[in-house]
């Protein structure tokens, strides 16, 4: 198991952990937050339990929180993979060269591009009809998603939980990042019913310290710890913003499933305040890994949404908070170290 410590100053990070504790009270009944640079974790924090029955085990550094739509930059890093391998020719190729039978679902004009920025147009839940043309409009759904694990699955030939085995977790020595069927002690369970952990449902748990790692990977080019993954453009490239030409200004800017700081957007999570290149992925129960290039820095913030939000409750304004609070604390941090 990885794991580096090298300490911030004391109290670079108190806002943040204030802000954790209020965010855990308000959202969940549990909560993670771990940050980490260049290869070393330099603040962590745990509060809370896993769920709200009596006697619910603590959380702490082994607890691995549900991730549900965080789960996609994993799919984007296999796509990134398959581009460097030569596996996929180029990202503006036909979603349909890629899929045997897409059903009635209407390709037409549809790249792996579209898919992998929300771009496609394609209707939530595979339902007939297109929001928008390719490439004209935004819309977080995962009718894109669900072709990309099928994409994926096709030209590796293995499931894609099986890539990110062998390609991620096993090499890095990830004992607790993985797609899980069954309970165990150590998941933070959110009563979810789930038939296999091929990487085709959303069932993947991690750890803070692994998540947090994995936004180290992306800074580092592919290395971490004296390991190596994979070269380093497979991370520039999934991070690197892959949104069409001429998309709307308005809309968020995505790289490989990633939404990436270029410029001011009313529905992007990232807020204004942070810089060009950062990147952040956010899953719907409230854990976020957010990393910030410009400041050699991954932060990790895991929640378990069991409640239900409260009235007035803006989630872009929390997460962009989240952000604003990372950001303090590592500048605190640098100018007390």
């Amino acid at each position: 198991m990885l794991h580096n410590a090298k300490r911030s100053p004391a109290g670079a990070f108190r806002r943040l952990d204030a802000y954790m504790e209020e965010t855990r009270e308000l959202l969940s009944t549990g909560s993670a937050l771990c940050v980490v640079r260049g290869d070393a974790v330099v603040h962590e924090a745990y509060g809370g339990r896993h769920g709200a029955e009596p006697g619910s085990r603590p959380i702490d550094a082994a607890s691995q929180f549900h991730l549900a739509s965080v789960r996609k930059t994993y799919l984007g890093f296999a796509v990134s993979l398959a581009i460097e391998e030569g596996r996929i020719a180029s990202l503006d190729d036909a979603a349909a060269d890629y899929l045997e039978d897409a059903g009635e679902v209407p390709l037409e004009g549809i790249t792996l591009r579209h898919l992998l920025t929300h771009t496609h147009g394609l209707r939530r839940g595979g339902e007939a009809g297109r929001e928008f043309p390719p490439g004209t409009g935004w819309s977080y759904n995962n009718s894109g998603v669900n072709l990309l694990i099928r994409i994926v699955a096709r030209v590796f030939g293995k499931p894609p939980a099986e890539v990110l085995r062998e390609r991620v977790f096993r090499p890095l020595g990830f004992a607790r990042t993985d797609w899980r069927a069954e309970r165990t002690e150590e998941l933070v369970w959110m009563d979810e019913a789930y038939g296999t952990d091929d990487g085709s449902e959303a069932n993947l748990f991690a750890n803070a310290r692994e998540l947090a790692y994995w936004g180290a990977l992306h800074l580092n080019g592919g290395g971490f710890a004296g390991v190596r993954i994979a070269p380093r453009r497979v991370f520039e490239r999934a991070a690197a913003v892959a949104s069409p030409e001429g998309l709307p200004a308005r809309y968020p800017r995505n790289g490989f499933l990633w939404q990436v700081q270029a410029g001011p957007s009313e529905r992007s999570e990232l807020g204004p305040s942070l810089p060009a290149g950062a990147f952040q992925s956010l899953g719907v129960y409230g854990s976020a890994v957010l990393v910030l290039p410009s400041h050699g820095a991954a932060a990790v913030r895991m929640l378990n949404g069991f409640k239900p939000n409260p009235p007035g409750y803006d989630y872009l304004a929390d997460i962009r908070r989240f952000g604003d609070l990372v950001l303090e604390a590592l500048e605190c941090a640098s100018m007390k170290g």
